[in-house]
Protein backbone atom coordinates (compact mmCIF):
# COMPACT_ATOMS: atom_id res chain seq x y z
CA UNK A 1 0.00 0.00 0.00
CA UNK A 2 2.90 2.49 1.04
CA UNK A 3 4.64 1.83 -2.62
CA UNK A 4 1.44 2.76 -4.26
CA UNK A 5 1.08 5.99 -2.42
CA UNK A 6 4.51 6.97 -3.09
CA UNK A 7 3.89 6.38 -6.48
CA UNK A 8 0.37 8.66 -6.84
CA UNK A 9 2.05 10.82 -4.93
CA UNK A 10 5.16 11.08 -7.63
CA UNK A 11 2.59 11.36 -10.72
CA UNK A 12 0.36 14.06 -9.33
CA UNK A 13 3.79 16.09 -8.81
CA UNK A 14 4.86 15.14 -12.29
CA UNK A 15 1.83 15.29 -13.83
CA UNK A 16 1.55 11.69 -15.06
CA UNK A 17 2.87 8.61 -15.21
CA UNK A 18 4.75 7.16 -18.54
CA UNK A 19 3.79 3.25 -18.84
CA UNK A 20 2.50 0.88 -16.45
CA UNK A 21 2.86 1.38 -12.99
CA UNK A 22 2.70 -2.17 -12.14
CA UNK A 23 5.07 -2.67 -8.76
CA UNK A 24 6.53 -6.24 -8.68
CA UNK A 25 7.24 -6.62 -5.05
CA UNK A 26 5.88 -10.12 -3.26
CA UNK A 27 5.12 -11.41 -7.06
CA UNK A 28 7.41 -14.37 -9.23
CA UNK A 29 9.63 -11.16 -10.49
CA UNK A 30 10.46 -9.49 -7.41
CA UNK A 31 9.20 -12.20 -4.45
CA UNK A 32 10.65 -10.00 -1.65
CA UNK A 33 11.49 -6.40 -0.15
CA UNK A 34 15.05 -7.08 -0.40
CA UNK A 35 15.24 -8.17 -4.10
CA UNK A 36 13.55 -5.10 -5.02
CA UNK A 37 16.26 -2.54 -3.04
CA UNK A 38 18.50 -4.57 -4.30
CA UNK A 39 17.51 -4.13 -8.24
CA UNK A 40 17.52 -0.28 -7.29
CA UNK A 41 21.09 -0.39 -5.88
CA UNK A 42 22.26 -1.64 -9.44
CA UNK A 43 22.01 1.35 -11.11
CA UNK A 44 25.37 2.89 -10.35
CA UNK A 45 26.79 -0.48 -11.91
CA UNK A 46 24.71 0.39 -14.77
CA UNK A 47 25.12 4.09 -15.19
CA UNK A 48 29.04 4.65 -13.97
CA UNK A 49 30.14 3.03 -17.27
CA UNK A 50 28.16 4.85 -19.28
CA UNK A 51 28.63 7.85 -17.50
CA UNK A 52 32.54 7.41 -16.89
CA UNK A 53 32.32 6.86 -21.39
CA UNK A 54 30.70 9.59 -22.16
CA UNK A 55 32.74 11.82 -19.11
CA UNK A 56 36.06 10.22 -21.25
CA UNK A 57 35.08 11.33 -24.80
CA UNK A 58 36.77 14.98 -24.88
CA UNK A 59 39.92 13.26 -23.42
CA UNK A 60 39.83 10.70 -26.28
CA UNK A 61 39.28 13.24 -28.48
CA UNK A 62 42.85 15.04 -27.34
CA UNK A 63 44.79 11.98 -28.41
CA UNK A 64 45.46 12.19 -32.35
CA UNK A 65 45.22 8.61 -32.83
CA UNK A 66 42.03 8.32 -31.05
CA UNK A 67 40.23 11.74 -32.55
CA UNK A 68 40.79 10.20 -36.10
CA UNK A 69 39.01 6.74 -35.09
CA UNK A 70 36.26 8.89 -33.70
CA UNK A 71 35.35 11.25 -36.18
CA UNK A 72 35.78 8.52 -38.83
CA UNK A 73 33.36 6.12 -37.22
CA UNK A 74 31.37 8.63 -35.73
CA UNK A 75 31.61 11.94 -37.54
CA UNK A 76 33.23 13.38 -34.32
CA UNK A 77 32.81 13.32 -30.36
CA UNK A 78 29.41 15.30 -30.45
CA UNK A 79 28.02 12.46 -33.11
CA UNK A 80 29.66 9.57 -30.86
CA UNK A 81 28.11 10.94 -27.95
CA UNK A 82 24.58 11.63 -29.39
CA UNK A 83 24.86 7.83 -30.70
CA UNK A 84 25.58 6.68 -27.28
CA UNK A 85 22.95 8.45 -25.24
CA UNK A 86 20.13 7.34 -28.49
CA UNK A 87 21.05 4.12 -28.55
CA UNK A 88 20.96 3.65 -24.77
CA UNK A 89 17.73 5.62 -23.82
CA UNK A 90 16.06 4.25 -27.00
CA UNK A 91 16.74 0.30 -26.10
CA UNK A 92 17.39 0.55 -21.80
CA UNK A 93 13.94 1.22 -21.41
CA UNK A 94 12.05 -0.55 -24.14
CA UNK A 95 10.11 -3.87 -22.44
CA UNK A 96 13.42 -5.83 -23.72
CA UNK A 97 15.00 -9.01 -21.77
CA UNK A 98 11.98 -10.50 -20.48
CA UNK A 99 9.23 -12.64 -21.90
CA UNK A 100 6.33 -11.00 -21.43
CA UNK A 101 5.13 -6.90 -21.11
CA UNK A 102 3.61 -7.48 -17.56
CA UNK A 103 7.24 -8.74 -16.09
CA UNK A 104 9.63 -5.97 -18.18
CA UNK A 105 7.12 -3.71 -20.51
CA UNK A 106 7.44 -0.44 -18.80
CA UNK A 107 6.74 -1.34 -15.27
CA UNK A 108 9.04 0.60 -12.41
CA UNK A 109 11.11 -2.23 -11.89
CA UNK A 110 10.97 -3.72 -15.52
CA UNK A 111 12.99 -0.79 -16.66
CA UNK A 112 15.89 -2.21 -15.19
CA UNK A 113 15.49 -5.39 -17.04
CA UNK A 114 15.59 -3.56 -20.11
CA UNK A 115 18.36 -1.63 -18.97
CA UNK A 116 20.41 -4.81 -18.21
CA UNK A 117 19.70 -6.17 -21.45
CA UNK A 118 20.88 -3.23 -23.14
CA UNK A 119 24.28 -3.64 -21.16
CA UNK A 120 24.25 -7.07 -22.32
CA UNK A 121 24.03 -6.30 -26.03
CA UNK A 122 27.03 -3.38 -25.69
CA UNK A 123 29.64 -6.17 -27.02
CA UNK A 124 27.78 -5.76 -30.61
CA UNK A 125 26.94 -2.01 -30.17
CA UNK A 126 29.26 0.17 -32.81
CA UNK A 127 30.44 2.29 -30.08
CA UNK A 128 31.90 -0.76 -28.14
CA UNK A 129 35.45 0.29 -29.03
CA UNK A 130 34.48 3.69 -27.20
CA UNK A 131 33.78 2.06 -23.92
CA UNK A 132 37.06 0.03 -23.89
CA UNK A 133 39.04 3.11 -24.85
CA UNK A 134 37.52 5.05 -22.15
CA UNK A 135 38.34 2.49 -19.62
CA UNK A 136 35.29 -0.30 -19.30
CA UNK A 137 35.76 -3.39 -18.39
CA UNK A 138 32.46 -4.59 -16.87
CA UNK A 139 28.96 -3.33 -15.65
CA UNK A 140 29.88 -5.04 -12.33
CA UNK A 141 31.51 -2.01 -10.59
CA UNK A 142 31.53 -3.58 -7.10
CA UNK A 143 34.62 -5.90 -7.44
Amino acid sequence: RAMHEIINHVSNLVGGWVGSSVLHLGDHAVPNAFMFINKWTQLPDILGPLVRTIRALPELEREPGLKAYIDSQFGGVENCLKTILTDFYRHAFDGSGASNFFDAGSCIDGRLTSAWNWCQQLPKKPYYAVFKLAGFQSFDTGF
